[in-house]
């Protein structure tokens, strides 16, 4: 019994499997660890489960991504060579399949974006819950994890410390962002403590910050589209919103990696033209109108677009320099918005640390899923496919320690 045990009077309760985090990927480990029938305690901080993944479904739960395999693991960038064989083994289609089994049918939108028909998180949740009940899985909620030595996990709890020594542990307790929900990456430093190397933490998928003139605030709340982002060699071509804050929203999203890693950002307000044509019709509109109303009504930019050009392109160049403005604008931010408010992020234990069944190297039977490996991708359905194959690959891995 370590020193810390025997002061506290508590008997570690012994378990087949400990998974600590109730995200996507600490449910999916429990359900391949419940399925095998071994005994499995999954412990969360919070006062109940999947809070990120029901925030993720107010905006109708994308799952995953209908594409082929190979475009699926393309946006893995960096980490795509170590996350192919695990999302090969459950891609697209085998989370589609699985959502059905619980009850959820599923349709792919015009993007390619694969929703629940229901556009809800909380049938699927509850369902999953109804499941992984059905395996035995003990859920633990506000447990928060302490760490670990000599094999036995440390946990604070309302009724006070408790401790589990289990045969194997599967830790998913997320990233860094949206630490109201439970993704607060307080465990970095007891990971780190244990020699385990990470990668630190950036902000993926986020806004950015932009320090605007008083004449915009009209513009707070407006969606921009009919143009497209530009930023190193990646151009989006989705919907943002001008914000009080900056700019946010999918188009920024799909941009902001390579922002962030140093890429200056433009904007192409006609991208459906090309310099030439802009030119032409500019030179048609007629000269007695306000510059204002030529590029109005010759090249019918809304208010949205207009107020960028005039935040960001005054003093206006003459119609000859105008059309390579309207094409290129400088987007001029003041960086990231606070990484608590990314969607995710990047950073966290280094591939390095884990072999291929995603265990540390260095502490066998322990293994890592989801958010807290160093992996980022955009938005799409991306990030769901990623933590729920992860939490399968570690959940089997576990589940086939225990078997031997």
């Amino acid at each position: 019994m370590s020193d810390s045990l025997a002061q506290s009077g508590d008997e570690a309760r012994q378990v087949d499997a400990l998974i600590v985090g109730g995200g996507p990927a600490g449910l999916m480990a429990a359900e391949m660890l419940g399925a095998a029938g071994h005994g499995v305690l999954l412990a969360d901080a919070k006062p109940s489960v999947g809070r990120k993944f029901l925030m993720a479904g107010k905006s109708g739960l994308n799952l995953t991504f209908d594409a082929p395999v190979e475009r699926l693991i393309a946006a893995y960038g960096d980490a795509a060579d170590r996350l192919s064989p695990i999302i090969r083994e459950f891609d697209a289609d085998a989370i589609r399949a699985w959502a059905a089994g619980l009850g959820q049918e599923t349709f792919t939108g015009s993007s390619g974006r694969v929703f629940p028909k229901t556009m809800k998180a909380s049938p699927l949740l509850r369902a999953w819950l109804d499941r992984l009940d059905g395996y035995g899985v003990d859920i633990r909620p506000r447990w928060r994890w302490q760490g670990w030595s000599d094999g036995i996990h440390r946990f604070e709890t309302p009724e006070g410390m408790r401790h589990v020594e289990p045969r194997v542990c599967v830790l998913a307790m997320g990233g860094a962002s949206w630490a109201r929900l439970g993704s607060d990456a307080a465990w970095a430093g007891t990971l780190a403590a244990h020699g385990v190397p990470l990668a630190p933490f950036r902000p993926s998928n986020a806004g950015l910050s932009v320090d605007w003139s008083p004449q915009m605030a009209r513009q707070f709340g407006c969606p921009v589209k009919g143009a497209a982002l530009v930023a190193g060699d990646v151009r989006s071509r989705g919907e943002f919103v001008i914000s009080a804050r900056g700019l946010e929203g999918g188009g920024i999203y799909a941009v902001f990696a390579a922002v962030r890693d140093g890429a200056p950002l433009f904007l192409d307000l006609l991208p459906d033209l090309t310099a030439e044509e802009v030119a032409r019709r500019l030179d048609r509109a007629p000269s007695r109108e306000s510059r204002s109303n030529r590029l109005r009504k010759a090249l019918r930019l809304d208010p949205a677009r207009l107020a960028l050009l005039n935040e960001f392109g005054r003093p206006l160049p003459d119609n000859a320099g105008l059309p390579a403005l309207l094409k290129a604008l400088p987007i001029r931010h003041a960086g990231p918005r606070p990484i608590d408010e990314a969607i995710s992020t990047a950073g966290g234990v280094r591939w390095e640390a884990l072999d291929d069944d995603l265990m540390l190297t260095d502490a066998p039977g322990v293994f890592a899923a989801g958010e807290m490996i160093d992996w980022e991708a955009p938005t799409g359905g991306y990030l769901l496919t990623a933590c729920l194959a992860t939490g399968r690959r570690a959940g089997l891995a576990a589940s086939r320690r225990l078997g031997s």
